[in-house]
């Protein structure tokens, strides 16, 4: 295959694709857990877009991912230590501190990981900086790599940036994403577009779908 074939929204292979869900814990999603937002109240958008939203599409991209054999990755901000002393310098001024003994840090229920699949704890915004995922990524043999989760121009961004520069195959789910304001949200896409397929759950649900159709042909 020569560069000129190679398109951001090529199909995704059996065998080389992953789902990646970043920050999908109580912590940020359940009102009241996150005291560095105390102006976030439950009625806020963020929680309302993830409520009704973000989590009802992620929860359909891991049935079709699940059913399908793709590699479903679960990363998550926590610390190593209780007190937090292994966090990178800016969550330490943020301060962002989520120790391992805390349950509001694991993922919300309806997305929590089953059977093996991987768990990531990260103590910086891009996954890729702070935790082992590119070797990991590697060594289970996969090219494309679907990212959704939060906060859009934050962690997700990074995530887009830094997976597209080790040389994966990025693709967005937009509508599995989500940020405090629609208008960061929908900022963020834009600026981090030409690194990756912006899609929608319904579209990379169906590739999820006629990639199980190949593997049960095969």
């Amino acid at each position: 295959m020569s560069l000129s074939d190679i398109r951001r929204d090529a199909p995704f292979r059996p065998g080389e694709t992953a789902l990646l869900l970043v920050d999908m814990q109580r912590i940020w999603l359940e009102p009241g857990l996150d005291h560095g937002h105390p102006e976030r109240g439950p009625d806020h958008y963020f929680y309302r877009e993830t409520a009704t939203r973000t989590i009802p599409n992620q929860v359909r991209l891991l049935k079709a991912a699940r059913a399908a054999g793709v590699e479903v990755i679960h990363t998550i901000i926590q610390s190593l230590t209780e007190d937090g002393r292994d966090r990178s310098l800016d969550h330490k001024m943020s301060p962002i501190n989520v120790p391992k003994s805390a349950p509001e840090g694991l993922p919300v229920p309806a997305l929590a990981p089953v059977g093996d699949e991987i768990l990531l704890p990260k103590t910086s915004s891009g996954v890729f900086n702070s935790t082992n995922l590119d070797y990991l990524l590697r060594n289970l043999g996969i090219r494309y790599l679907v990212v959704a989760g939060i906060v859009t121009d934050q962690c997700v961004d990074m995530a887009v940036r830094d997976g597209a520069d080790r040389g994966f195959m990025i693709t967005c789910v937009a509508d599995a994403c989500a940020a405090p304001t629609p208008e960061r949200h929908a900022n963020a896409l834009k600026a981090f577009g030409g690194y990756c397929w912006i899609a929608d759950t319904d579209e990379v649900a169906r590739r999820f779908e006629a990639m199980k159709r190949e593997t049960v042909v095969a």
